[in-house]
């Protein structure tokens, strides 16, 4: 019955995806397909219906909109443009120096906004057409901006990690966040060092070094946006608030600065607030309908089915944690971050628990993972809004993208296999 239920998932999920069907309802449906081999379709229809609403039946899901928006005001509110400034007088000296201050800002960006599609739209607009004027091909620099833009989903405060938090069934959210950060600047490093070899390659003119006046003076101006990850992080991790407080106190800080910064006014406000609550729609039905399929699956005993099946092949941690994450990259093809998170942890979660690897570990694992799919077509969101921005095709952007993605998976290899790049940070604080 179980090879019969994962058949008619699988399939049914995949010929929805390949009509065009939205993710979220392709989720729902293929899930109603599938409960519909073990009970009648009233039932199963009203199942599904509860499953949904009562997997957004969360208090630490209440810090989702609350960052988000918190995003969309740091997009609107001259935060942006800021840091690109900061990392400028930074590393605009070096060979690629624009396509660095592109990795820096998104890494930063992404940190403060929580958002890479955020974090892409803003750095795409600011600094795309000054890589083009500097000799940048417009494919390398979309394909910079999307690897980049990613690194804010690993680099707190994350969604995507309360997301986990949630699936895992309760792990940290604090230990989570500060086991984000080595990782998430260990990839930036590496998308780093392939930016410096692409300039030298093409022989790229580089930038005079900025004095040190000027560095201080953009670091002055940046400091106000930056403080947040320390109010947020820090609030967080001394336990002065949880993660949902912490969310509403990020909006209320960024609020205050976009109209210290003098870009945000009441009149755009709506506007702010409306595109906020868009996004929210979408990630919270997303999650709605993965959290049906995740019962589904549980009510149909696939995971148990799944995690006997790997274990079986192998009881060696290095080949398990290996099958798992190729199984997760071709996931992160087909399937968006916040589904796939909420559908494949709690089958794989007990498999590396097993193991002996800590949640928190596998969290990060699991996440740097889907990051790469967020940049692969047929699905990739960040990879639609880069290519979106900058005007370009998927095609054109495909070929520079592909040394980006060795260096994202030299990355997720280095962090599955050494712990300690993502447990050392929480373990000095006790988490």
């Amino acid at each position: 019955m179980e090879v019969f239920s994962i058949a008619i998932l699988l399939f049914s999920f995949l010929l929805l995806l390949s009509i065009g069907t939205p993710v979220a309802w392709s989720i729902i449906i293929s899930s109603l397909f599938t409960l519909f081999v073990s009970i009648p379709f009233l039932p199963a229809l009203t199942t599904i219906s509860q499953r949904m609403a009562t997997g957004i039946d969360s208090f630490a899901l209440l810090a989702i909109p609350f960052f988000i928006l918190s995003g969309e005001l740091m997009n609107s509110g001259g935060v942006a443009q800021r840091l690109v400034a900061f990392a400028k007088a930074l590393v605009g000296f070096l060979p690629g120096g624009l396509a660095l201050i592109n990795i820096i800002s998104a890494m930063l960006m992404g940190s403060v906004a929580g958002s890479a599609m955020a974090s892409a739209s803003a750095m795409g607009s600011i600094l795309g057409p000054e890589m083009e004027k500097e000799g940048y091909s417009r494919g390398f620099g979309v394909a910079i901006n999307i690897t980049s833009a990613t690194t804010g989903l690993v680099i707190p405060p994350s969604n995507i990690l309360i997301v986990y938090s949630l699936a895992s069934g309760g792990a940290s959210i604090a230990a989570l966040f500060l086991a984000g950060y080595i990782p998430g600047i260990l990839t930036g490093l590496f998308l780093m060092i392939v930016a410096m070899s692409w300039a030298k390659k093409k022989n790229l003119k580089t930038g005079k070094r900025e004095p040190l006046k000027k560095v201080l003076n953009s670091f002055v101006q940046a400091f106000p946006s930056l403080m947040l990850l320390f109010v947020v992080i820090g609030g967080i991790v001394s336990g002065v608030f949880t993660a949902t407080e912490a969310s509403a106190i990020a909006v209320i800080y960024t609020l205050v600065l976009g109209f210290f910064y003098k870009e945000i006014t009441l009149k755009s406000l709506p506007n702010i607030l409306l595109k906020s609550s868009i996004t929210t729609s979408v990630v919270m039905f997303l999650i709605g309908a993965s959290m049906s399929m995740s019962w589904v699956l549980s009510f149909e005993n696939i995971p148990e089915m799944i995690s006997s099946g790997i274990l079986s092949l192998s009881d060696n941690k290095i080949v398990i944690l290996l099958l798992i994450n190729l199984t997760l990259l071709f996931v992160g093809i087909f399937m968006d971050m916040t589904p796939a998170v909420l559908i494949f942890t709690p089958i794989f979660l007990p498999i590396v628990t097993q193991l002996g690897i800590d949640p928190v570990h596998f969290g990060i694992i699991m996440i740097l993972n889907l990051c790469i799919g967020l940049c692969t077509p047929p699905v990739g969101s960040v990879l639609f809004v880069g290519v979106g921005v900058a005007n370009t095709s998927i095609q054109k952007v495909i070929k520079p993208l592909i040394p980006l993605f060795l260096a994202m998976i030299v990355s997720l290899l280095l962090v599955t296999y050494i712990p300690a790049l993502s447990l050392w940070l929480p373990s000095i604080f006790d988490l």
